[in-house]
């Protein structure tokens, strides 16, 4: 119920009135399990996945790519609810968690695993550079939730995305073929 609240009405809607509605439960039990909102949010954040690990696709320009596929769709619903929470969050430490639970270490993680397989396939990727792939694509997943950068990409843009912009990162001065 509370995803639905977040992703179709946004985080202002979001109240105890509402949930008992729609969850048809009285709002004494809502606040018997999550004492706030932003505790509420924090657990709607946590049943769904926002980043999913890619299959290997056989290089590490391919696995971004497939990574970053879902952008080239309109966001999904557990997509949308956390995107209602990015601006809340900067104030709020319960919705701050949510979204480091459900976002920044899940990414942080695939990231890892993306550099683990490419040491796998014989190029082992310096971890400060690991870093500042994950630290970047953090930033485009947040700027993807913001008010301006909801809207699909094409698959195009992707491609031109990973080649120009992540794939320096790991190989700074190479070749990024």
């Amino acid at each position: 119920m509370a995803v639905d609240i977040l992703a179709d009405e946004g985080w202002g809607r979001l109240n105890s009135d509402r949930v008992a509605a729609r969850a048809r439960a009285g709002k004494a039990g809502i606040y018997r399990r999550w004492p706030t909102m932003a505790a509420l949010a924090r657990h709607a954040l946590s049943t769904g996945t926002l980043v999913q690990l890619p299959a290997d696709a056989g290089s590490l320009r391919a696995d971004l790519c497939a990574l970053l596929t879902p952008w080239t769709r309109p966001l999904e619903r557990m997509e949308r609810a956390a995107a209602s929470l990015v601006g809340p969050a900067r104030h709020d430490a319960d919705l701050r968690a949510g979204l480091e639970e459900s976002l920044v270490r899940p990414l942080a993680a695939v990231v890892r695993e993306l550099a683990a397989r490419e040491a796998a396939r014989g190029r082992e990727l310096p971890h400060e550079r690991v870093a500042l792939l994950g630290s970047v694509l953090q930033a485009l997943w947040w700027q993807r939730y913001s008010a301006f950068g909801s809207e699909p990409i094409r698959v195009p843009e992707v491609e031109a995305l990973v080649a120009d912009v992540l794939m320096p990162i790991v190989e700074p001065g190479g070749t990024t073929a």
